[in-house]
């Protein structure tokens, strides 16, 4: 039997957005990640972070600071109870390593997660804070999407609901 997924961007849906995010300190969760994420935990979704880091194509970071803090952040989970399944990346940059099938709006991250772990695309959700995030939701099948928009600026959008805070999307 297939599972159901609930996949997150990170930067601005699990962490406050900041310009090529790769250290720790500069780290800030987002107000009810954690409380989202363990509803749809105990509803038997599988968590999965899929995450464009052009950052590391344009040598802000490396393979290595990324990876370091994808560590710290999955024990800040697990610390409050959510388990992430796997975090996957796409550390390109059509400009500067030419073009790929993993950076969103393209769903192979998406797809990667389906193949390896038997997922029900059409049935799982994605929650990002860009329109990208929410094609690539789309172009892998997904029925459910959310575009996370804390300013309340966004008016149009392909995602199934625009919200403003994160417990709108299960409350």
């Amino acid at each position: 039997m297939q599972q159901k997924a609930l996949f997150l961007d990170r930067d601005g849906v699990i962490n406050i957005e900041k310009e090529y995010l790769y250290r720790q300190e500069d780290f800030e969760f987002i107000d009810g990640i954690f409380d989202l994420c363990r509803h749809y935990q105990k509803l038997g979704y599988l968590i999965f972070i899929v995450t464009n880091q052009s950052g590391i194509a344009r040598g802000f970071y490396s393979e290595e600071d990324f990876a370091k803090l994808t560590e710290w952040m999955l024990g800040e989970f697990a610390k409050r109870g959510v388990k992430i399944t796997r975090v996957y990346h796409c550390p390109h940059h059509p400009k500067l390593s030419g073009e790929c099938s993993c950076r969103k709006p393209k769903p192979g991250m998406l797809l990667d997660a389906a193949k390896e772990f038997d997922i029900d695309l059409k049935n799982s959700i994605i929650i990002g804070d860009k329109e990208r995030d929410i094609e690539a939701g789309l172009n892998a099948g997904l029925n459910e999407t959310y575009l996370f928009d804390e300013r309340g600026s966004v008016t149009e959008s392909k995602a199934t609901k625009i919200v403003k805070k994160l417990d709108e999307i299960w409350k």
